[in-house]
């Protein structure tokens, strides 16, 4: 079973749905998909909003290795996404000599401000941690006591681990970045960073036609008979 954690925002609820679609549409194994959502978490994650912060699991999408019982793999990734690749491909990646694996970009905004007026923020490794894959036995770090108390700094640039040496890189066509990264035909999950399709000002980004596609997919109903 192939263990995916979705950070969750309910500004952002149709695009959770949307990729959480496109996930299970195009996997080849079985896939258990669980959503951080803040309010579920509220026991566990008891830290006060940040200022900087732009979404609700800047800091719930750390408690996955906690929430897996620090146990096997699991897969974090932002809501505002879309698979289009097949996400065994993506867990055929475990690697047992990294804690966590990601997308290693050189990411710099030129912006100050992305979607709903939300505040652009600019460190070292940004972005890294947008998608992660988990080693969790690797990631005991990673308690809810220390998620709870650590800076956003010491979360994001991985802090947690004794070594940048156990940060491992996975292709960037698994975490291809809309409106920063030349446009290609090989990615494999689509990140709208500044904001989704699904927002007013964002409608026609890049790959705007094949969100609409994969949201249309998921509202398709049969209207006979073994029809599909």
């Amino acid at each position: 079973m192939i263990s995916v954690f979705i950070g969750y925002d309910p500004r952002e609820a149709v695009a959770y749905s949307v990729l959480a679609y496109s996930i299970q549409a195009r996997a080849t194994q079985p896939v258990s998909i669980t959503p951080l959502v803040l309010f579920q978490l509220q026991r566990v994650l008891v830290r006060e909003r940040h200022p900087l912060q732009s979404s609700d699991f800047s800091f719930s999408r750390f408690l996955t290795p906690y929430l897996s019982g620090y146990t096997g793999w699991s897969v974090f990734m932002d809501c505002d996404m879309l698979m289009l690749g097949d996400i065994a491909t993506l867990w055929a990646m475990r690697d047992d000599r990294y804690a966590v694996q990601v997308v290693k970009h050189n990411h710099v905004p030129r912006e100050s401000v992305k979607f709903l007026g939300e505040p652009q923020s600019k460190y070292e490794k940004k972005n890294w941690s947008s998608v992660m894959l988990f080693n969790n036995a690797r990631c005991q770090a990673l308690t809810p006591d220390y998620v709870n108390r650590a800076s956003g700094l010491e979360l994001h640039q991985f802090k947690w681990l004794s070594s940048d040496d156990l940060i491992g890189a996975l292709p960037d066509r698994w975490n291809h970045l809309v409106g920063y990264n030349p446009p290609r035909r090989d990615a494999a999950l689509v990140h709208y960073t500044l904001g989704g399709p699904y927002f007013d000002d964002y409608r026609n980004c890049e790959y705007s036609k094949e969100w609409f596609a994969e949201r249309d997919a998921m509202l398709r109903v049969a209207t006979r008979a073994g029809a599909r």
